[in-house]
């Protein structure tokens, strides 16, 4: 089901992301969570909070929504040999109202 309406806990932690405010990103996080950030691992509320300070936040990173996929931005960061446009695929596993995983990818259109 393609769509671009989004929905609880996402919504909400990307209007986070595209204000700017670190405690309300980190809000949308279960306690026990995990990102994958560029094949990185953030486990736990500390890790993830020390990242979105970080790359998020401090590098104001913006999200504009693309496409919705559901299924079971750009900012002012350092851009060298980055294609002028950034984008990338959030794979969020949600339980509970609350984001328990988090998968960042660049990715790119299969040629076929």
């Amino acid at each position: 089901m393609i769509t671009t309406e989004l929905t609880g806990v996402v919504a909400e932690h990307i209007a986070a992301v595209n204000a700017l405010d670190t405690e309300a990103i980190v809000a949308t996080f279960a306690e026990d969570a995990y990102v994958n950030d560029a094949r990185r691992e953030f486990a736990g509320l500390a890790a993830i909070r020390r990242w979105v300070a970080k790359e998020m936040v401090g590098d104001k990173v913006r999200i504009d929504v693309r496409e919705v996929l559901d299924h079971h931005g750009d900012g002012e960061f350092d851009k060298t040999n980055l294609p002028e446009e950034v984008i990338l695929s959030n794979y969020f596993s949600v339980r509970d109202g609350k984001i328990v995983s988090l998968v960042v990818i660049f990715n790119q259109p299969a040629a076929y």
